[in-house]
């Protein structure tokens, strides 16, 4: 019997959509009460700390995963034991949890920021007005 690869992606792709409702709601809904609720200036510092400690965090992200998934392929090249060694066996569990890093939760917070950021600019016009007469 061959397996079914149309359910598998089917079961994988729902399970991730379920799985983004939540942080897709906060990126909509943070700035929008920060913005309707304390004004345009700490809408911009909102978005601003967003932006800095996301990318600070992305980069980390991304840099750390390159590098443990780095490190896999050099015990694996002859170094601290090569492959079969108690290193090598470390080396294979910190990729298992590097290349998360580097090919979704880094890239990911760009997404997170570029939403935010969207979200804030297309409510600037309503928040300022509101703020400004309010």
């Amino acid at each position: 019997m061959l397996p079914d690869c149309t359910q598998c992606v089917t079961i994988a792709r729902s399970g991730a959509l379920k799985a983004l409702v939540g942080p897709a709601i906060l990126a909509v809904i943070f700035p929008l009460l920060v913005g309707f609720i304390l004004g345009p200036g700490a809408l911009g510092g909102f978005l601003g700390g967003a932006i800095f400690t996301g990318v600070v965090i992305a980069l980390l992200m991304s840099n750390s995963g390159g590098l443990w998934d780095n490190s896999k392929k050099y015990i694996e090249a002859g170094n601290f034991g090569g492959s079969g060694s108690e290193t090598h066996k470390a080396a294979v569990v910190s990729d298992t949890v590097g290349d998360p890093f580097k090919d979704t939760a880094g890239p990911y917070l760009n997404t997170l920021i570029t939403v935010m950021s969207l979200v804030s600019s297309l409510f600037a016009p309503l928040i300022a007005k509101l703020h400004l007469f309010g």
